[in-house]
């Protein structure tokens, strides 16, 4: 485990959601017209991308992966109690508990450099 901090580049902050195939294109169209746009506003998360997970496909779910990137874990935490915490109650609000959804907070230690 490295914890020298000076290594880290960036943090990645993940949240993978899992639902019931009829709420995927729903949850999708939430993610883009609400929260996407909330979070680019912010300010201070960069990169913010929605992918579809396949490896963990079966017939009856689907899952995604939210990933942003931010400078530090005290801008994250910054975040969440600004914008993140009340995202999270209105997706619960909307789906109730169809939607599933675990957090990674993860610190990038090399990025690829771009050609």
């Amino acid at each position: 485990m490295l914890r020298n901090s000076y290594f880290c580049t960036m943090i990645l902050y993940n949240t993978t959601y899992q639902m019931p195939v009829t709420d995927a294109r729903d949850f999708v169209i939430w993610i883009h017209e609400v929260m996407l746009p909330r979070v680019r506003e912010y300010g201070n998360i960069h990169h913010p991308r929605l992918s579809h997970i396949l490896s963990h496909k079966d017939e009856e779910s689907e899952c995604f992966a939210l990933q942003f990137e931010v400078e530090s874990t005290a801008r994250l935490h910054h975040w969440f109690v600004k914008q993140g915490k009340q995202l999270g109650e209105e997706l619960l609000k909307t789906f109730d508990n169809r939607v599933l959804g675990f957090s990674t907070i993860m610190e990038v230690i090399t990025e690829e450099e771009e050609k």
